[in-house]
């Protein structure tokens, strides 16, 4: 792999979480009192511990997670690898709990229907589960299954972020509604879940060894 296609990979999922981690501080900003620059929200009053949780742990899990997954920082860097590992496996499952308790105990966004809160019962758990294999196979040195525990639980986190897409070219194109909006961002988990089993279950590429070149005349 290249530097320049190891280092597409975080770009591309950087960019995809842009909306949710930029959406998430904007919302920190206006709990701590700070101008309403997004639409106000009359189920968090307060100091929503839980929300808080939430946000910050997203944030640190999209943003250090997407460097997590660059080989040739892995391969280079395995003690970083191993810090940043452990500081990311801690803010996915700050992601995933927070997630439960925010689907269990505060009232549900406007908009959305009975679908999308079985869905948020399921893929929280399911999130946490990940990274708990994940760092298990780790411990016991399953690098390959470490792997792929934690890019499912990434994908998973992640989906924010191709929801934003899901949602927003699917309204147009199918139009509102409840059923309609829990079924477009079931979507965005669907498509993440989906390309991160091809990632884990694509061969990996061999790199090429170059040709040593041969001056002409030489013996």
């Amino acid at each position: 792999m290249t530097r320049r296609t190891g280092w597409a990979l975080p770009v591309a999922l950087l960019a995809l979480c842009f909306v949710p981690v930029l959406s998430g501080g904007l919302r920190l900003v206006q709990l701590a009192g700070g101008p309403e620059i997004m639409p106000a929200d009359d189920r968090w009053a307060g100091w929503p511990v839980a929300l808080v949780v939430h946000i910050v742990g997203s944030a640190v899990f999209a943003l250090a997670g997407a460097f997590q997954l660059v080989p040739g920082l892995r391969s280079r860097h395995p003690r970083w690898h191993r810090r940043a590992g452990r500081v990311v496996a801690v803010a996915g499952l700050m992601v995933a709990g927070s997630a439960l308790w925010l689907t269990l105990f505060h009232d549900p966004q406007p908009g959305t229907g009975p679908l999308l809160l079985v869905l948020r019962l399921v893929v929280a758990p399911a999130m946490a589960g990940c990274l708990v294999v994940g760092v298990a196979a780790a411990r016991r040195r399953d690098f390959s299954a470490h792997r792929a525990w934690m890019i499912r639980a990434y994908a998973i986190a992640v989906a924010a972020g191709t929801q934003v897409f899901t949602q927003g070219f699917g309204e147009a194109v199918v139009g509102h509604g409840e059923l309609r909006g829990d079924l477009l961002k079931a979507a965005g988990w669907v498509i993440n879940l989906a390309v991160a089993e091809w990632v884990i279950r694509r061969p990996a590429r061999r790199r090429t060894p170059r040709p040593v070149p041969v001056e002409v005349g030489a013996p």
